[in-house]
């Protein structure tokens, strides 16, 4: 039994519910009591997740699109212990609530991913052996064959969830095999680790600039209603990021950005590409290489962020005592 065909292309770009507050870890890791992860609808048929800071400090950002026929859930998280991360019981329990309303057989779920770091596809084990599901290598010749790209990283390939049609293109850079997705009836223009509030490290940098140059006039061709990677780093002070490893955010600045945003990206990385090194703008920060006195910098923050949120922990548990 089907239900009627829902049109994705009338009245797209949706509107969509704003971008909430995001769950941001906690000064104590141990005493977190937020979910797991946090589930956004952005509309009947969108959703975002996050996994919890106090889970895997990485915190990545997921999406889920459902369409007539199959759904994607492109990243699967940091996390592969279910019990700590149930990556699958959440998105099973999405899936259930949208086909009880939107009746379907043998409805499909594709599992694939921005690109092919752990932090994005340590989730995938959860999904073997779930029926009608397909879980998408993260290597480049994976990715190639599923899509049907046949010149790669610069050609358009749609992909069709039935009747919502995402239009998939390869952006390295940052890894070999990072893709970028943009859909149509949300609007939205996904990034993964190319783009978003945060450090870019950048792994090959003729192609992280060829991959910005394309990502631009992409979004400038079609309807983008927020450019949307899967992390949040900075904080809402200029230039200023997070430490990495923590565990803590509390003044983080939106995920999304614009399309003027983006193209600020690639200016800056046209910028710097003849200059090695950590170069900070406001939105966001371009690792430029691995510098060893930066990655020294970073742990020396972190333990300084540690610090301070071991006293924020012991003065709000004198405050309840007392």
């Amino acid at each position: 039994m089907v239900s009627s065909w829902f049109d994705f292309t009338q009245g797209a770009p949706v509107a969509g519910a704003p971008e909430p507050a995001w769950i941001h870890g906690s000064p104590s890791v141990r005493r977190n009591t937020d979910p797991p992860i946090q589930i956004h609808a952005h509309d009947r048929h969108t959703y975002l997740l996050r996994q919890n800071k106090a889970v895997h400090y990485e915190a990545p950002f997921l999406y889920l699109f459902l369409g007539n026929e199959r759904a994607l859930l492109l990243d699967t998280g940091a996390t592969a212990d279910a019990s700590r991360f149930p990556l699958r019981a959440t998105v099973d329990a999405l899936l259930a609530e949208w086909l009880a309303e939107n009746p379907r057989e043998d409805y499909e779920l594709v599992v694939a991913h921005t690109h092919a770091h752990g932090d994005h596809t340590a989730g995938d084990p959860q999904f073997a052996g779930r029926p009608h599901t397909t879980v998408v290598g993260a290597g480049v010749d994976a990715v190639r064959a599923f899509f049907g790209f046949a010149a790669w990283p610069e050609q358009v390939v749609e992909f069709d969830l039935g009747g919502r049609v995402l239009e998939v293109t390869g952006c390295p850079g940052h890894h070999p095999s990072s893709i970028a997705v943009h859909d149509p009836w949300s609007g939205f223009l996904l990034t993964g680790d190319t783009v978003y509030p945060g450090r870019l490290y950048v792994r090959d940098f003729p192609e992280f600039l060829a991959s910005l140059d394309r990502l631009v006039e992409f979004g400038r061709q079609r309807p983008v209603t927020r450019v949307l990677g899967c992390h949040i780093e900075m904080t809402r002070r200029p230039g200023r990021d997070y430490p990495t490893g923590c565990c803590y955010q509390p003044d983080e600045p939106p995920l999304a950005f614009t399309m003027d945003q983006l193209s600020a990206v690639r200016d800056a990385a046209h910028e710097v590409a003849n200059r090695p090194g950590i170069h900070r703008r406001d939105d966001f920060v371009i690792w430029h290489g691995s510098p060893a006195s930066a990655q020294y910098g970073q742990l020396v923050r972190l333990a300084g962020d540690r610090l301070r949120n071991r006293v924020r922990a012991l003065r709000k548990t004198r405050n309840g005592i007392e």
